[in-house]
């Protein structure tokens, strides 16, 4: 006798319902335990994260202030560093001057190509790596960053490209990203990021060259570091070339569709028009956004004006300055020139 949905007419085994059940679930929930680099579970949550910048323009009672940026995200004990400021020793000084101890932190990330994301890295690696090797050895890039960068004098406008070599000749390795990668539990990297969203947030004056030839250059390696936590998404984005919405939007299409916690970082608001910024405001409120702390090119003026529009404080939406950060529980800790 056929059974209720069988179409073969085939009697179903009860053991054999319990298994595809399981299968089923485990698919609506992901990959399993192993089908990512050293058994992390996509479902991971990180449950503590502390975030400090170490370069931005704003400068507090410590440390000095640069066009750049860079901060050292710790998450559930695990260290990196996102960024590594403009000129070589900014990071170093204002990590000395903070407190803050670099030597045993493996992981860099660079957001991008530009020489105020990347100008500290050589000199980080060579100092750090004195007393432990392993400092800064690993540096994560968005696929894209290495592409030539001609200017219309003939020389190569890619300072990434010049560092290359002097990073891997201290024994550095670059590892490149291109696609969302997960760096431990709950901690990822978005890889280039797809432009739904006509955000432009780059000057375009500048040229790629790739395999199809010269074209603008959309800065398309641009990535940002998210941590999905229990309370939602904290995202850390370096210029946030790629347009915060369409990093946040990817972010919580490829990591998690929850809301976003948090926002720290450079988005390169400060010469958006009013439009721009509303349109921006709004997309971040649908998503939830609680707290921002717009360091770097998001724009003195670009951050107020968000934090009107999106409903926030002056303990919420904040202006980031060297020494200032987020912290899951705690919220922004904002210095004392931003409070």
């Amino acid at each position: 006798m056929r059974q209720p949905g069988d179409r073969h007419g085939v009697p179903r085994c009860p053991f054999l319902l319990l298994i595809g059940a399981a299968v089923a679930l485990a698919g609506a929930c992901g990959p399993a335990r192993g089908d990512l680099p050293g058994g992390q579970d996509r479902t991971s949550r990180v449950r503590s994260v502390r975030i400090t910048i170490l370069s931005t323009m704003l400068a507090d009672t410590r440390g000095v202030g640069e066009w750049g940026f860079a901060a050292l995200v710790e998450a559930d004990g695990r260290r990196l560093l996102f960024d590594t400021g403009a000129r070589p020793e900014t990071v170093l000084a204002n990590a000395h001057e903070l407190g803050v101890d670099l030597s045993d932190v493996d992981d860099v990330v660079l957001s991008h190509h530009h020489g105020d994301h990347t100008g500290g890295l050589l000199a980080l690696r060579r100092a750090l790596m004195k007393d432990h090797p392993g400092a800064l050895s690993r540096c994560h890039v968005g696929r894209g960053i290495f592409l030539p960068r001609p200017r219309e004098d003939g020389r190569e406008g890619n300072e990434t490209l010049a560092l290359k070599a002097a990073y891997e000749a201290t024994g550095g390795r670059f590892v490149e990203v291109g696609e969302p990668t997960q760096l431990g539990p709950g901690i990822w990297l978005t890889g280039p990021v797809p432009r739904k969203h006509p955000e432009r947030n780059w000057s375009g004056r500048g040229q790629v060259k790739t395999a199809e030839g010269l074209v603008e250059d959309t800065i398309p390696e641009d990535m940002s570091l998210v941590l999905d936590t229990e309370r939602g998404l904290v995202v850390v984005a370096g210029c946030g070339h790629a347009g915060v919405v369409n990093t946040l939007e990817f972010a919580r299409e490829k990591v998690r569709a929850a809301p976003v916690f948090a926002v720290v970082g450079g988005l390169h608001l400060f010469n958006a028009d009013a439009s721009a910024l509303e349109w921006t405001a709004g997309q971040l409120r649908s998503m939830g956004l609680r707290h921002l702390l717009g360091a770097h090119c998001t724009g003195i003026e670009a951050v107020h004006i968000l934090r009107d529009r999106l409903g926030l404080d002056r303990r919420t939406c904040v202006v980031g300055a060297v020494g200032s950060g987020f912290e899951l529980g705690q919220g922004i800790r904002p210095g004392t020139i931003a409070r």
